[in-house]
């Protein structure tokens, strides 16, 4: 870990000069990039540089002991530096596991009924709900790009995007099936319903990150229409975008223009092709470790809201939460705490087995 830590330093006070270089920030581009990455690992190189510093001062007060009139206070500073040593040097282990470079993203978030019909699109809506609050919370802007509401007022299926700082770090683990075990509204003899609906969560990707051949996409216009079938809208604003090679769709239907329909139509498409190639880049690191959490496998039942039981359970890591109504009101944070913490751990124990 220390050589790691050394080539880190190593390359941080070579970023220095080169950002203070006048021909490199002539190089706008050039200084961006490296100005980037400079603060990308500042944070490593402040604290590598801390656990040196009281490294030493645990050193020097080792030789001061032998003073025996600076032995008692020599004594007290060696065992300050010593007891801190460990927890600087866990911080530095935490540091050093790799960034997902997508955290900082805004996302797409699509939900889709799954098993259990009527009932299937209800547990959508309640969903959609919970993330809604969850971004009010936080004070991020959700926009919704395409809707295909019932007549009950639940979701066959819902694409939003959520803006915000963090929004993917945040989000990224509720890709997945979630189960519902509840009565339905539509059940008269009370008997409690299995139902799903998957939740993918994307992170929204600019043109220079996945570069799409205009050629490959087919464009198709119609109506807008709500609820059951009803058109509100008369002119053909909606907007159907086709990915001819992969077959890929992405629609919008929100806006009143064409034009602002395409836009978000075309960041749908883009984002889920870079889900693709993102999982296709993780398949082919095969031999490394890799955790559940986050995997992003829509397949994958990841959670069950149980509501005789007032329980939220979470099947990837054991953890139940009995405070149903504060969850569905989007009190998510204790969830997605626990939910990155193992994550990490889990990245950690990968790093020290390499």
């Amino acid at each position: 870990m220390f050589q790691k830590l050394e080539a880190v330093e190593k390359r941080y006070e070579e970023l220095t000069k080169l950002i203070s270089d006048p021909e490199i920030i002539a190089n706008h581009n050039e200084w961006q990039k490296y100005v980037k990455e400079h603060a990308e690992i500042s944070d490593v190189v402040e604290k590598y540089r801390e656990y040196k510093k009281v490294e030493k001062e645990m050193e020097d007060a080792k030789e001061m002991m032998a003073d025996k009139e600076l032995k008692e206070l020599a004594e007290a500073d060696y065992y300050s530096a010593k007891e801190r040593l460990p927890k600087l040097e866990e911080e530095l282990k935490m540091l050093l596991i790799p960034k997902d470079k997508d955290d900082d993203k805004n996302i797409i978030c699509e939900i889709r009924a799954g098993a259990g019909g009527e009932e299937a699109a209800l547990f959508a809506g309640t969903l959609f709900r919970m993330y809604n609050m969850y971004a009010e919370r936080k004070h991020w802007k959700l926009e919704i790009l395409n809707e295909n509401a019932t007549e009950l007022g639940g979701y066959k299926e819902i694409s939003f995007m959520i803006t915000g700082k963090g929004a993917y770090s945040r989000l990224k683990y509720e890709s997945g099936v979630h189960r519902v075990q509840r009565v339905p509204d539509t059940e008269s003899s009370g008997r409690i319903h299995t139902s799903t609906a998957t939740v993918a969560v994307l992170p929204v990707v600019e043109d220079v990150e996945i570069e799409i051949n205009p050629a490959d996409i087919k464009m198709e216009v119609f109506r807008a229409s709500g609820a059951g079938g009803q058109h509100v809208n008369k002119t053909s604003s909606a907007v159907r975008l086709i990915h001819v090679p992969t077959g890929i769709v992405a629609e919008c239907q929100t806006e009143r223009s064409q034009l602002q329909n395409r836009e978000y139509a075309m960041k749908l498409l883009r984002s889920r092709l870079y889900e693709i190639e993102k999982t296709k880049q993780d398949n082919e690191l095969a031999n490394e470790r890799k955790s559940q959490i986050g995997s992003g496998d829509r397949s994958e039942k990841i959670r069950t809201y149980n509501y005789p039981q007032g329980r939220i359970t979470d099947h990837r890591i054991g953890l139940s939460i009995f405070q149903m109504e504060d969850f569905l009101n989007g009190n998510l944070d204790n969830m997605i705490d626990s939910l990155t913490a193992a994550h990490m751990a889990e990245k950690l124990k990968g790093n020290e087995e390499e």
